[in-house]
């Protein structure tokens, strides 16, 4: 089968179109034809691991030094990337129960990876679920990952009806979710902040109003939230402090030590409260997902397209900056589902 690899950390150059084995199923595993494989951030973190340090790295240093000995030092230890993908069962092991061939499925799957490829095998316990039938193989590959991870942050909240949330970093992987979820699902009143291309993309998720980071600092302007999400853990914890309400929550997904500190001091001390996410991956969540899909609660934007040949490319846009929605890698021709 084909699949992207790459033996060499550092620019997209490095993912390269190969042939490798094509896996065979065990007897609690199903084989997925793979149709479409978002990109994400964490397939240029690890494309580039050689160059990421401690400082660089969104998370304290012993998730770095943990994901430098699963990647590799120097070289990769997984030479495929890809996290998160839809496609077709094309054959099941003989205890499967969940599926049958010919299911259409979409999930998630971790520091594995593996996705960027014609097939691949998961554990019908894994997080794979049957893809939503209102969306696209496109549309429903790029959902997984930021889905259970905005669902289970807006769990640790206790998010309730009306109350006020400020999504920092809305236009990513994760915070488009956060504010769809956010608004239509809880009912909050959800205040975006991204840079000026974006905007447009995050009106379209449903935000009540967007904050343009470039012009303005929303901790400065004086408004205050009940909850603030911080994506990629760019708030200080000041900036979270003034923007609050009293008994207010600041949520980091991405965060440091100081953060992970402060959220041990002022569970003890303050009326306002810090909260370092860790969410835990899991198929009843996906399965919730994908009914919120077919509620009409969730969508999912493409911006681009590209051909599992034309990663390197994809990548170079992905880093860009420009992208509104994700970008996909698409593996089959639509004339021949």
């Amino acid at each position: 089968m084909k699949a992207i690899v790459f033996t060499e950390y550092g620019a997209p150059e490095v993912l390269k179109l190969k042939e490798v084995p094509k896996p065979k199923p065990k007897d609690n595993e199903i084989l997925i034809k793979v149709y479409a494989t978002p990109l994400n951030f964490g397939d240029t973190l690890v494309r580039k691991f050689n160059s990421i340090t401690p400082k660089k790295f969104h998370m304290p240093f012993i998730f770095w030094f943990l994901g430098k000995l699963y990647f590799g030092f120097k070289k990769p230890k997984i030479e495929i990337l890809g996290s998160e993908f839809s496609g077709k069962v094309e054959s099941i092991g003989k205890n499967v129960k969940r599926f049958i061939a010919g299911d259409q499925v979409f999930g998630y799957r971790g520091p594995r990876m593996g996705a960027y490829a014609e097939y691949l095998c998961m554990n019908e316990n894994d997080v794979v679920a049957h893809k939503p039938t209102n969306m696209s193989y496109e549309q429903a590959a790029a959902i997984p990952y930021g889905a259970i991870m905005a669902l289970g942050s807006i769990r640790k909240a206790n998010l309730k009806a009306k109350q006020s949330v400020l999504v920092n970093g809305a236009s990513g992987g994760i915070g488009p979710i956060v504010v769809q979820l956010a608004k239509k699902h809880f009912d909050a009143i959800v205040t975006g902040v991204c840079g000026t291309p974006r905007i447009p993309y995050v009106i379209s998720m449903g935000a009540d109003k967007v904050i343009d980071y470039t012009k303005e600092d929303f901790s400065k302007n004086g408004e205050t939230y009940d909850y603030i999400f911080d994506i990629l853990g760019k708030c200080s914890i000041e900036m979270c402090k003034r923007s609050l309400k009293k008994n207010g929550s600041c949520l980091y997904v991405s965060f440091k030590m100081k953060q992970v500190f402060q959220m041990l001091w002022r569970s003890i001390a303050g009326n306002k409260k810090i909260v370092c996410v860790m969410v835990n991956e899991n198929t009843k969540d996906l399965i919730f997902i994908k009914e919120l899909i077919e509620a009409g609660k969730i969508k999912s934007i493409v911006d681009r397209c590209y051909r599992l040949e034309e990663a390197a490319e994809a990548h170079r846009y992905f880093e860009s900056g420009n992208k509104q929605g994700s970008v996909v890698l698409t593996l089959y021709d639509e004339h021949n589902i």
